[in-house]
């Protein structure tokens, strides 16, 4: 039986990690000399990936690796406690909540199949419609949900078979839809937007609400771009048309489901109201709307979207408890600090360090989920961009870039997981057809993150 190269460097590694977690947890003697940070250091890293590596859910690895380092440091249990507590303990996380509840009754009350058809109305009659079609109601269904998995899902379970029923490659559907979906990261509303602004220290979640409007729209013209030539080149087809009351009644249908993220964008750029309100706003008017309008909610059926949406919050709320946790003993072993020293030791040219912090956030992106990076990153690389001039509205909009072509990269990204079993292909074959659409994602992330003007025109300005 043949043994893969990959499995190999995986035992290795977790032979290694465990070798050094035991040979500092139970101070053997040819590690007795290393300092008390370096040591702390290496029992809290090692622990970490250790335990990530043989299959542990990341946000039990950052707790478990926080108690261990803090019991080996000779810190009090209790404040470990107190600080996963603290973590969870902000009035901005209301929105959490809300925008993940309003993003479950948009996906199940029946939003995205309006979305879709509104969508096939604007730009199905281009080449390539289905893909085009694909790509708008991304951004449109984001700037509702959220959640890219949500997009993925959703609008992936309508349109993949629907692509490749009218000749599509497989992987190509695909690609599409998972490169896609991850305009839902950057336009708002975006939890991860809100979990960012929690470990920046309160950055305005308005500011980057409003921040991340261009950007998103960036990256879906610049699919649509590379959409249109593969179409093109491959003669795909245009979508069907639609007859001129047809689209008057589909139109007024997916309004009302869009008005949600309409609201959400004038009632925080006028003042109206506050991100957190929004949130509020967002769950109820999604509620009604599917259940008095659409009348595609029952009451089993808002049950069960109270449950799977309970289930997604409570994830992500144990999740920011636990990296809480774990940046505490971060800061405690000035870990920030000497990263940032071996950055400033490799280049002190701000913008090769700018791009040396992008290579860093996309190899970890490869390797982590979205939220843990950002709780575990952001003290890292905040202090060291906003002394290079990079404002931390913008660092944000550029960090979860970063992140969520990260979502659509192996070996750990769950939205191509998604995508890949709903089209019912191998990973393999899809991200060889997602290389162009990666290309046109890092030229849009290398634009923002050299010109500030495409986050700060409405992060900072307009919300003066």
């Amino acid at each position: 039986m043949k043994i893969r190269i990959p499995t190999i460097l995986t035992l290795i590694s977790i032979f290694v990690l465990a070798f050094i977690f035991v040979s500092f947890f139970l101070r053997l003697p040819f590690v007795q000399n290393v300092s008390r940070e370096t040591a702390g250091t290496a029992v809290l890293l090692s622990t970490f990936f250790l335990t990530m590596m043989v299959g542990m859910p990341i946000s039990f690895s950052l707790g478990l690796s926080a108690f261990l380092t803090a019991y080996y440091l000779g810190i009090p249990v209790m404040i470990v406690f107190q600080r996963m507590s603290a973590g969870i303990n902000a009035f901005s996380l209301i929105a959490i909540p809300f925008f993940i509840l309003a993003g479950q009754i948009m996906a199940d009350g029946g939003i995205a199949e309006k979305i879709v058809e509104f969508s096939k109305i604007l730009v199905g009659r281009i080449r390539g419609g289905l893909a085009m079609t694909n790509i708008v109601a991304s951004m449109f269904f984001g700037g509702v949900s959220g959640s890219s998995v949500a997009d993925t899902s959703s609008i992936g379970a309508l349109l993949i078979p629907m692509m490749v029923k009218e000749g599509y490659d497989r992987e190509f559907s695909v690609a599409v839809t998972v490169t896609s979906s991850t305009q839902g990261i950057i336009i708002p509303p975006s939890h991860n937007m809100i979990i960012y602004s929690l470990a920046a220290g309160g950055v305005s979640i308005g500011a980057l609400f409003m921040a991340g409007y261009i950007p998103g729209i960036m990256v879906g013209v610049s699919q649509m771009i590379v959409a249109y030539f593969i179409a093109r080149k491959r003669n795909y087809p245009k979508a069907g048309k639609v007859g001129f009351k047809e689209a008057l009644k589909i139109t007024r249908d997916s309004i009302l489901g869009l008005m949600a993220a309409l609201i959400i964008i004038l009632g925080i750029a006028f003042g109206v109201f506050t991100a957190t309100e929004a949130s509020v706003i967002a769950a109820v008017y999604a509620l009604i709307i599917t259940v008095f309008v659409y009348r595609t909610m029952n009451f089993r059926k808002i049950i069960t979207v109270f449950k799977n949406a309970s289930i997604t919050i409570a994830m992500v709320l144990f999740l920011i408890a636990n990296a809480s946790a774990f940046g505490y003993l971060m800061a405690y072993l000035r870990i920030p600090h000497t990263i940032a020293q071996m950055l400033l030791s490799v280049t002190t040219n701000k913008y090769l360090l700018m791009l040396l912090i992008n290579l860093t956030l996309l190899l970890l992106g490869m390797i982590m989920d979205m939220a843990p990076l950002i709780l575990i990153t952001t003290p890292i690389f905040l202090p060291i961009v906003t002394k290079l001039g990079w404002s931390p509205i913008q660092f944000g909009i550029i960090m979860l870039l970063n992140l969520s072509i990260g979502l659509c990269t192996p070996p750990v990204g769950n939205t191509l997981f998604v995508g890949c079993a709903i089209g019912k292909t191998t990973i393999e074959k899809t991200v060889k057809a997602m290389w162009p659409f990666y290309i046109s994602m890092i030229i849009v992330l290398l634009l923002v993150t050299y010109v500030p003007w495409f986050t700060m025109f409405l992060g900072s300005k307009f919300m003066k």
